[in-house]
C-alpha cells in the first residue's frame, strides 16, 4: 500500500499544533511572573506580620506554594494554568509538585502500590535523576579543584 504523499502532508499539517511565538512567550512571562509575585507575597507576609525570619519564611512559603499546586491539581485547575501559561507554569516548583501529584491521581485506580506507588514518579522522576546525577558530577569537579589548588 502506497502512501499518498500529499494526503499525509495535509494530515501532518493539520494535527500539528501552532505555536504562536510572542503570545505564548508573553503568556509563559505573565504566568510565571504572577507565580513569582505570588511568592514574593507570601514571603513579605510571613516576614512581616507573622514575624519569621527570613530563612524560616523561605521553607513556608515554599510549603504553602506546594501545597496550593498540589491543591489546584487535585481540582483540575493547575493543568489548565498549565496550558494557558507553558513554561511560566511548568518551571517554577509549584510546576515540579504538579508533575508528581498528577500521575498519582491519574493511576490511582490501579491502587496505592502498583497505580500510585509505581506512576507517581513518570514525569518527575527523570528531573529527579538527572538533577542529582549533574549536582553529584558538578560536587565532584569542585572538589577535585579544591584538592588541585589547596
Amino acid at each position: 500500500m502506497e502512501i499518498n504523499k500529499n494526503a499525509y502532508d495535509a494530515y501532518v499539517k493539520e494535527v500539528t499544533p501552532v505555536n504562536r511565538l510572542w503570545p505564548d512567550v508573553g503568556k509563559a512571562f505573565l504566568t510565571g511572573g504572577l507565580i513569582c509575585t505570588l511568592a514574593q507575597g507570601l514571603m513579605n507576609w510571613l516576614t512581616g506580620p507573622m514575624g519569621q525570619e527570613k530563612e524560616a519564611a523561605s521553607a513556608w512559603m515554599l510549603i504553602l506554594l506546594i501545597g496550593l499546586s498540589i491543591l489546584l491539581t487535585g481540582f483540575g485547575l493547575y493543568p489548565k494554568l498549565v496550558k494557558f501559561g507553558g513554561a511560566g507554569a511548568l518551571v517554577p516548583i509549584t510546576g515540579f509538585a504538579n508533575s508528581v501529584v498528577s500521575p498519582a491521581i491519574e493511576y490511582k485506580a490501579e491502587g496505592h502500590v502498583f497505580g500510585v506507588g509505581c506512576k507517581i514518579f513518570t514525569i518527575a522522576g527523570p528531573v529527579i535523576l538527572f538533577g542529582v546525577v549533574t549536582s553529584w558530577g558538578l560536587g565532584l569537579i569542585w572538589w577535585i579543584g579544591r584538592v588541585m589548588g589547596s
